[in-house]
């Protein structure tokens, strides 16, 4: 793989790859391996959460794969396309997309602890909302102009299974509840992780992926049922009494995964927005988790997704195409972490090369 892939990676790598899991207070000979400290007890959820995502940022450091877009077929046959008012669209949603991540990036540089706590509160959905932006350009390049979230959500995970996304983000979860089958992490029905570490192996962090997919499918397919059954056109009833069933069974529940679709990165992303938006959030901001390392994890997740997004773009649009959209954009943008992403991923790509100086290579 092309080492240029990895110069927008943060400090984490190092950490990633050769450092142990982070150490727990917890109590001295206790077999249980619970925190001792009560205020930590509270913070369980959250650190739960942030492992989460701490695995999502280690998988695709460790996979390193950016560069395996250009050797898939599906990327070599891309092709798109906008009219001249579609490229005013998706001028507008790159600039959302990006616009949001230099935010998420902007946050983290602060020196200030009890700040970064409280940014929780605008970076989750920073994060959620410049993946959205971004997905919604790489559907309009191929035509495909739609701003409803859960028709989004469907579509990712389709081109997630027809496998547009390299092996870093593109696992998905399938299935019936209680009956899920997970796919493209091999290492997660064989690894197991019961502790509250973070994970330090590629297994380990196979297996928390494995039950993040598992948590984001439950919830989604709990919300379904409860919208379906609290709405009487739509109830399931009991074919015998005709009244609204208040238990599910294996075909009630794989009607409900029929509907669902495919559970991907888009939804464990979209987390971030449902937290946002009620109290759970609260957990978070008063919770004793390391704050900036999930600030870290956030830019990462997000930088990956959004250069696999832009490939395609640039692909669809030509180089230098893609270079007079960017072109267009405030200076802040322009000279900031795109101009990096684009002279050492996307320039690359497609055969462009820059010398120690930063000038472009014969």
């Amino acid at each position: 793989m092309n080492n240029s892939t990895t110069t927008i990676m943060n400090n984490q790598t190092t950490f990633l790859t050769t450092q142990p899991a982070a150490s727990m207070p917890v109590a001295d000979g206790s077999s249980s391996g619970l925190p001792v400290d009560e205020n930590w007890r509270k913070s369980i959820p959250a650190q739960v959460f942030l492992n989460h995502f701490f695995a999502m940022d280690y998988h695709i450091q460790h996979q390193n794969d950016l560069d395996d877009l250009t050797r898939f077929p599906i990327f070599k046959d891309f092709k798109g396309g906008v009219s001249e008012e579609g490229r005013k669209v998706l001028e507008k949603l790159l600039l959302n997309s990006w616009s949001a991540e230099y935010a998420l990036r902007i946050t983290p540089v602060v020196n200030d602890e009890q700040y970064l706590q409280s940014s929780l509160h605008w970076t989750f959905p920073q994060a959620y909302y410049s993946v959205l932006f971004s997905a919604r350009a790489f559907l309009a390049i191929q035509g495909i102009n739609v701003s409803n979230e859960e028709l989004i959500r469907k579509r990712i995970g389709n081109m997630v299974v027809r496998g547009y996304y390299p092996a870093s983000i593109g696992y998905y979860a399938l299935g019936p509840i209680n009956n899920y089958s997970i796919r493209r992490l091999p290492m997660a029905t064989r690894s197991s992780k019961s502790d509250l570490g973070l994970p330090s192996r590629a297994g380990a962090a196979q297996a928390e992926l494995g039950q993040f997919l598992k948590t984001t499918r439950d919830q989604r397919i709990k919300a379904l049922r409860t919208a379906i059954q609290n709405n009487p056109k739509t109830a399931l009833r009991s074919e015998r009494t005709g009244e609204v069933l208040q238990k599910f069974g294996v075909e009630q529940y794989k009607l409900l995964a029929k509907q669902i679709g495919y559970t991907t990165y888009f939804d464990m992303l979209s987390r971030l927005r449902i937290s946002s938006n009620n109290r759970e959030i609260e957990r978070f901001v008063d919770s004793e988790i390391d704050v900036r390392l999930f600030h870290q994890s956030l830019v990462t997740i997000v930088s990956h997704v959004n250069a696999v997004h832009e490939a395609y773009i640039a692909k669809a649009l030509g180089l230098e195409g893609f270079r007079q959209l960017i072109a267009k954009l405030p200076t802040y943008l322009q000279e900031g972490f795109l101009r990096e992403r684009m002279q050492t991923i996307i320039e690359p790509m497609f055969g462009v090369g820059y010398d120690a100086f930063g000038r472009i290579a014969a």
